[in-house]
């Protein structure tokens, strides 16, 4: 039975398509059933329209905190009865009331090599440490921002004269191929996330194929 996916964007859904795209082929375990949006001019939203997949669109503006909104997300998102939740572009910081209701089930990309960059501006900041190399990082989300376990990551050399537009370009292309497989590994029931006891602290875990992955992901060389 294919796993039911849902995707929460803000603005293009490059991401989304890759995700739609990937899904098409006959081998993909998992279906986009759902894409929300806090913004209703987002792209995401025709891209999903445009494969015939349901959307909704919930303004944070229309709520008076990041609670509120946040128990209505849940709402929306449970009404699709999701297998795995995709942030792709989800400009939104999320309560650890929604992370620990998705427990497990939340996927995101950032571009950095985590725990390199979290936040924004991850491009310029590589730039401006000097970086030879700079990627993307797909990882499980947990309460700590950008901080849940990695585990997949695709490096982009940065040579003399990128821009931050030249190495969002480059990255931009990786989250396209790597997403997608990502998504897929959870799909097939080959990814889950554990929590570990180490060194007396309680430690959450991405583990495929049943092997504890890295603190950098699966085949970080």
């Amino acid at each position: 039975m294919s796993s039911r996916i849902v995707v929460l964007i803000s603005g293009s859904g490059s991401n989304l398509q890759a995700i739609i795209d990937a899904s098409n082929q006959d081998d993909y375990q998992g279906k986009v059933v759902g894409v929300l949006s806090n913004k209703a001019d987002a792209y995401g939203l025709t891209r999903a329209q445009n494969a015939g997949i349901d959307t909704v669109t919930l303004s944070h503006k229309d709520f008076d905190s990041r609670e509120q909104y946040d128990l209505a997300l849940i709402e929306k998102i449970d009404a699709f009865k999701p297998d795995v939740i995709v942030l792709a572009g989800f400009m939104r910081i999320l309560t650890a009331e929604f992370v620990q209701h998705f427990q497990g089930k939340l996927l995101n990309i950032h571009p950095s090599l985590l725990p390199k960059y979290q936040g924004l501006n991850t491009h310029q900041r590589a730039l401006d440490a000097g970086d030879k190399e700079h990627g993307v990082s797909v990882h499980f989300v947990t309460e700590e921002l950008d901080g849940g376990p990695v585990i997949l990551q695709a490096k982009v050399p940065v040579f003399d004269g990128d821009s931050s537009d030249d190495l969002a370009e480059r990255v931009h292309e990786q989250e396209h191929r790597i997403y997608p497989l990502v998504v897929k590994w959870f799909c097939d029931k080959r990814l889950t996330m554990a929590s570990a006891n180490i060194a007396g602290k309680q430690v959450e875990q991405a583990i495929l194929d049943g092997n504890v992955l890295p603190s950098s992901g699966y085949a970080n060389d």
